[in-house]
């Protein structure tokens, strides 16, 4: 029956792509080339570790791994698989690995060729990857396999009376490197000790890229001395609330937006919500950016640098029963306050931030306003939720040297 599904899903797929949809069109051709792009690309006789990311949010996680195999075991050849179209298409040019592929589905027959393909030593899955044929067919090769930055719940079918089918899946796993306590004991509960808590390596790629943050000029006369939110990764539903407050407050501080999505119609209509100055930042040259109150990202890969001229960082996707916050620690890193909307449960560094003071979540406008005011109003109580924000990322550096020194002890 699962097998079944996964045919059905790869037809309903090939559907959509048929009728024009953009990301099950880039799926189906990426399933179709991913054979030929194997067989032509790699060498034989290469050691390789292979590391399969769900999306981009896993990539990120998985990162600091690639980096550290490249540095300290430069013998091995790095594969990364992607199953998203988005992850793949931005990252399929990183040059920290050797091969990036799409995942092909998730069949008996493709999960043999590919392990036979790809012969590789060791595997690491990022987060939450539990695709029945690979994992079986893994166990049965006797590859290591390691789960990295694992976060576990205990409404995970894992830990449901009819879920002993999903259990026996997790015996694939060498090794369970989880972001918490939690993780760990709900895991010795269905007889798995094999798990040792590391935390999550996005901590070490934050840090990383904080020490590495490059100075963005144009960014830099925009903002000119003076407070700025940055409102990273958002949605419609964020900008509505964020537009608003411009609007009606009437602040004289910076604001910088980095949409989620860079549809055409979406940023014009972002453009126009707007009482103030706006500009995109492809239209800024020959302009003098200070002229402006309201800079607009429209292009992928800076976000994570421009929180450095943040003074409040807001991260978006949190209003949105459907979406859920994107990474806050990109924010946290730079030590300012970091806010933002009430779908946050199900990430434990948020979780965190909310609990020691160093974010602060809000559920509707009435509330943002309040809240930003505040820190705006009382720079002091805004030095503050920032060291915190700060601290806490810093406290957790280290799950990268934790995962490699278990995993490849031998």
């Amino acid at each position: 029956m699962y097998t079944l599904s996964i045919y059905l899903y790869s037809f309903l797929v090939r559907i959509a792509a048929f009728f024009g949809l953009a990301k099950a069109k880039r799926l189906a051709q990426g399933q179709v080339q991913v054979w030929t792009q194997m067989q032509t690309r790699l060498q034989p006789d290469e050691r390789r570790v292979w590391i399969h990311c769900a999306s981009l949010g896993e990539f990120e996680q998985g990162r600091p791994l690639m980096e550290d195999i490249r540095a300290q075991y430069p013998y091995f050849k790095i594969l990364v698989t992607f199953f998203s179209p988005s992850g793949y298409e931005l990252r399929k040019d990183y040059g920290g690995a050797d091969y990036v592929f799409y995942l092909p589905f998730d069949t008996r027959r493709n999960a043999r060729r590919l392990l036979k393909m790809v012969n590789p030593e060791i595997i690491y899955f990022i987060k939450y990857e539990f695709w029945r044929n690979y994992l079986k067919t893994i166990k049965r090769k006797q590859i290591p396999l390691y789960l990295v930055s694992a976060i576990f719940r205990p409404e995970q079918v894992f830990f449901k009376w009819y879920g002993g089918w999903y259990r026996k899946l997790l015996t694939a796993f060498t090794h369970f490197f989880v972001q918490n306590n939690r993780s760990k004991e709900l895991l010795a509960g269905i007889g798995y000790t094999n798990v040792t808590v590391t935390g999550d390596t996005r901590f070490d790629r934050v840090c990383r890229i904080f020490d590495q943050a490059r100075q963005i000029p144009e960014v830099e006369q925009f903002v000119n001395g003076q407070s700025c939110m940055v409102a990273g990764s958002t949605w419609p539903s964020d900008e509505e609330m964020l537009t608003r407050y411009i609007n009606t407050e009437n602040r004289k501080i910076k604001w910088i937006f980095a949409p989620h999505e860079l549809h055409e119609s979406q940023i014009n209509r972002l453009m126009k919500s707007v009482d103030i100055r706006a500009v995109r930042f492809s239209q800024l040259q020959g302009k003098n950016p200070a002229d402006y109150q309201l800079l607009v990202i429209d292009n992928f890969g800076m976000l994570s640098s421009l929180y450095r001229y943040a003074t409040i960082a807001y991260i978006g996707g949190g209003l949105d029963e459907n979406n859920g916050i994107h990474n806050a620690l990109e924010a946290a890193v730079y030590g300012i306050p970091v806010i933002f909307g009430r779908v946050y449960d199900e990430y434990q560094e948020a979780v965190d931030l909310v609990a020691l003071g160093g974010a602060i979540p809000i559920r509707n406008y009435d509330e943002f306003a309040l809240q930003l005011n505040n820190l705006l109003d009382n720079t002091e109580q805004a030095k503050k939720v920032g060291n915190i924000a700060g601290a806490f990322v810093a406290s957790g550096r280290g799950a990268t040297a934790k995962v490699l020194q278990e995993s490849l002890k031998n």
